[in-house]
């Protein structure tokens, strides 16, 4: 099987670290969405571990053989993203799968006198220890020179919002925030420990968990809720957890869906905010373009052409991630090119 190292991957890796390090070497980087025979990921079920399995093991080869004739910045890697129920699960969350749908955890508690009752459970339980086992035998096969693609990764107070139920959890941010802050640091500790654990068996240089950007030290996390929330609650709840994360990781890259244009300046506050992907509409996301340009690199999805020369003649000083999606092989190439032409390959 042909390795990494036969498609340029080390100089790939290093435009990511200059990247993200901040070095004006490299201000943009280029992906290019294209597979010759696209192959649909099997839904995170129990029973689907087998064929998961063998689809991330295709994926990674079909990356492999992908950098062999495009030169943009993809990367290969051990895909073992999941679903967001992961860590509700393991402290208890009953799980409902629906039949061609991403799962979801139901809530486990109702009320601030529940989370008492709360225990932190150990990795060996059973919906951990099988991430464990997926990601050791992918890396098995590939060898200890593979990245690998994290689980997904929920912000504590995020995975507390889904072992709690939303109806009196929100209430309760109000109400009752002590339990709030209580449950979430049970979560924030199992969550430091499955990734110290994690990152000691697959290297703390990682593929992201969403999107798949490359971490040359640090964690990911989706942070949603700050959407619902005022800035106040944001400083008192959500902003010391993503500040000890990144702290105690070495950094942190942040996905949000929400309407968070509230917490704006709140995001600006995190240390070593390593990337910042925003889910919004065009205009707020031309203005997180050049509102973030000076604090983090940032990626916000898929690009189009005009989009990219919007970016470089009004936000010349924001470091981003240019997607785009292509439906050939020599679409793919082309619009590489378009993309090193327009940002002078910077």
């Amino acid at each position: 099987m042909a390795s990494p190292s036969d498609h340029g991957a080390a100089a790939r890796v290093r435009r990511w670290q200059d990247f993200m390090s901040g070095s004006p070497a490299v201000a943009y980087l280029y992906i290019v969405r294209y597979a010759d025979t696209p192959r649909p990921k099997p839904l995170p079920r129990p029973e689907n571990d087998a064929l998961r399995l063998e689809w991330a093991w295709n994926n990674y080869l079909d990356q492999l053989q992908r950098m062999s004739w495009l030169a943009d910045d993809s990367l290969a890697y051990l895909d073992c993203l999941g679903g967001t129920e992961l860590f509700a699960q393991a402290f208890g969350c009953p799980v409902h799968y629906p039949e061609n749908d991403m799962p979801f955890a139901r809530p486990l508690i109702h009320s601030a006198a529940d989370v008492s009752r709360i225990k932190v459970p150990a990795l060996d339980v059973p919906v951990l220890a099988r991430q464990f086992k997926f990601a050791d035998e992918l890396r098995r096969r590939a060898g200890p020179q593979a990245l690998v693609r994290t689980v997904d990764v929920q912000s504590p107070m995020d995975i507390a919002a889904l072992i709690w139920d939303k109806n009196d959890f929100y209430l309760a941010l109000m109400d009752a925030p002590r339990a709030v802050a209580e449950l979430s640091a049970k979560v924030m500790e199992l969550l430091t420990a499955f990734l110290d654990e994690w990152f000691s068996r697959y290297g703390r240089e990682h593929v992201a968990h969403f999107p798949d950007y490359l971490m040359p030290r640090g964690l990911t996390v989706s942070e949603d809720e700050i959407g619902v929330v005022s800035p106040e609650l944001f400083t008192d709840l959500f902003l010391p957890e993503l500040a000890t994360l990144s702290t105690h990781f070495g950094g942190i890259g942040i996905h949000c869906c929400a309407d968070s244009r509230h917490q704006w300046d709140n995001l600006l506050k995190i240390p070593d905010l390593r990337l910042l992907n925003l889910d919004r509409p065009i205009d707020q996301l031309q203005q997180a373009y050049r509102h973030f340009a000076a604090h983090t690199q940032q990626w916000h999805g898929v690009s189009t052409m005009t989009q990219v020369q919007w970016l470089i003649d009004h936000a010349p000083t924001a470091r981003a991630v240019l997607e785009v999606v292509a439906h050939s092989r020599d679409e793919a190439c082309q619009l590489l090119e378009s993309l090193q032409t327009l940002t002078g390959g910077r």
